[in-house]
Order: structure tokens, then sequence, then C-alpha cells
């Protein structure tokens, strides 16, 4: 089923010309990060053999409405059907990003292990069974021994450390191993990690996203349109994958299943399995304003959606996805301006240095 959107009318009309060019500057030691959204928690867990880990985004109470968009070509997901507007599971209660290519999957079997013991999950009678949609990035070949990836007890130490205060970001958790900039065949990369942002409107609306950033692609500033992470030239500047390409420079095809950028966005409104579908989908929007380029077939690219319910005012679908695409580009800058480099996998604070 597909749901419809309502008229605007002048109070949409101002939303639409706010979002414009700069984001509201927030205020002195506001959380401006997904936990701000009412109902959610986050927790990272970060591997010390290797850099790799995972991020666990955890429901408060019963859980809440999930979805999904998949549009990378090269996608590692686990209880992703569920989220399909037909299907009968209508709510969630934690979603795993995770490092560590297919293998990384394991570690939302511990964040299940974790939330069974607190008697959280879908009740079918005789047990209550924890929905956990998990999506994973490509990063074996960062910083090490391949075989060190995330597994079960990862997700279950991340989902024991979620909290609600600001979320961390940067070189941790699911983008401990995570780099960008793969484009034109150039083999210098640069490091991203996790980012996050959020948006709180007068009338209580908040829309929020996370986002794990290991794309093939260059990062993008949306409001300005320069490149701030990305392929580098032998000197060691940003390449420009967007010229790289427009000149013909595409070097080696990326592999498939080596990116991927995974993300959530949530809103404390109250949304329908369809439109909480649908909040995805703009969602991602986002990563084509942030990332060039984007849903390639070397990514794996996915983004879920969590509907909390916790505010009373009335639901506009239209707002709330185009806030939603607008926080999780915000949040991919974020993710490679937040990032520490590796050795020879330089960050964005690294470049500034000389």
């Amino acid at each position: 089923m597909r749901v419809s959107t309502t008229a605007f009318g002048l109070c949409a009309f101002v939303f639409i010309t706010t979002l414009g060019s700069q984001a509201p500057a927030p205020a002195a030691g506001a959380n401006r990060t997904l936990t701000a959204v009412d109902g959610i928690k986050v927790g990272h867990h970060t591997l010390s053999e290797r850099p790799t880990g995972c991020t666990v985004i955890l429901v408060d109470g019963e859980g809440a409405v999930g979805g999904v968009s998949q549009r990378g070509g090269a996608p590692g997901t686990r209880e992703t059907d569920l989220l399909d507007p037909s299907n009968m599971v209508d709510k969630v209660n934690a979603v795993v990003l995770s490092g560590g290519s297919a293998f990384g999957l394991d570690a939302a079997t511990g964040t299940v292990r974790w939330l069974e013991e607190h008697d959280m999950g879908w009740d079918v009678r005789i047990a209550k069974v924890p929905i956990v949609p998990a999506a994973i990035l490509f990063d074996l070949p960062v910083g090490g021994n391949p075989k060190i990836r995330p597994t079960a007890d990862c997700g279950y130490r991340a989902a024991a450390g979620a909290s609600s205060s600001a979320v961390l970001e940067g070189t941790i958790g699911a983008g401990a191993g995570a780099t960008v900039g793969k484009t034109g065949g150039q083999g210098r990369s640069m490091k991203a990690g996790v980012g996050s942002y959020s948006i709180t409107l007068a009338n209580g609306l908040s829309v929020g996203a996370i986002v794990a950033v290991n794309a093939v692609g260059d990062i993008i500033d949306p409001d300005t349109g320069t490149v701030i992470a990305g392929a580098r030239t032998a000197d060691g500047n940003l390449a420009d994958a967007r010229t790289l390409l427009r000149s013909g420079q595409t070097g080696p095809r990326p592999r498939p299943g080596e990116n991927t950028t995974i993300g959530l966005v949530a809103t404390n409104a109250r949304l329908t399995k369809a439109q909480a579908h649908r909040m995805a989908l703009m969602a991602d929007d986002g990563f084509a304003r942030a990332i060039f380029p984007s849903h390639t077939q070397g990514d794996g690219d996915t983004v879920f959606a969590l509907a909390t319910g916790r505010w009373n005012g009335e639901a506009d679908i239209t707002q709330i996805g185009a806030l939603a695409a607008d926080v999780m580009a915000r949040a991919i800058v974020r993710a490679a301006t937040e990032a520490t480099g590796l050795p020879n996998i330089p960050a964005v604070r690294d470049l500034k240095k000389k």
C-alpha cells in the first residue's frame, strides 16, 4: 500500500524555505544527534585488534514502527523483508549497523540475546522474539587481519552500552574501518566513520539520522557543493570524483560488496509501516546530496527508518521525509569531518594540518 501525501499549506511552505542553505545553529549544549529523538538509544562497540565494530540503535519499550530503503547494488542485510508494509510484524526493537562484511551480520545475534534478557520483543505468547534488522559494510582490508571482525559479542556489548546521550561520532563502532573516495582508480582513499545529526521543530517534531559511511564516492558538502573528503591525487590533494568521471578517468571499477553506506533515520511522530517505508525512501535522497557517486554497483547502500510515536502532533510524511533527507546528508558530512585517520588513510582533519 502506498500513502499519498497531503497538501502543504502555508506552514509547509515556510518549512521548505527554511531548509534552504545552512542548517539552524544548535543551542549551546543541545543534543543535535539521533538520540534527540525520544525513545532512541545508541551504543557502539569498537574492536581493539583491528579498526572495526558495530553500532546498535535501541528502541525503548515495545519498539518502533520500521521501514527500509535498499538501493545499493551489493547489500548485506538481515530481517529487511519483515519491514515490507505488506508483512505482519509492525514493531522493531533494535537496528544493528556493523563492519566485517557478511560476517558482521552475526552482531545482530548478540543484540537479540541482550533484548531477550531484558524481556523485549514481539510477543508470541510463549516468548518475546526480538526484532532486529541489520546491515553491514565491507572493511576487511583496513588495518590488519581480516579474520578479526564483529561477532555476536560485539552486538551484545553495544546494546548493553546504549545510551540516550549525544551520539559519539567518528572512527567508532560500525564506522571504525570505514573509508571513502575509491572512484577513478586513484588508490588513495580517506577515512570516514559514523556521523549523526537531528532537528527538532518548535512544535516538538524531531527527526534524526545516524550513518556509517564507507562509500565508493566522495563526500560533498550539500550547502556549498565542495568536496570534503574522497579520492586524492598523487600529491595528496582532493581529486574530485566529479571531475574524474566527467573526464573519463574511471579507473578500475569498485568491486561489488567492498563499500557501502548504511544508516538510519528516526522520528518521534506516529507513522504507519507504509509511511515509515516512505520516510526511508526519502531519506535516501540524502545519500545522493552528500555522496558522489552514490548507489553504485559496488555499494550496498541501505537506510532504515523508525517512528517511535512519542509526539502527539499530526504527522505530515512529506515534511518528515524531507527533513529525513536533510539530516541524513548532514550526518554523512559529519561522518567525514569527525573521523580520525589511520596509517596511510588520512581524515579531513589531517588534510587541514597541511
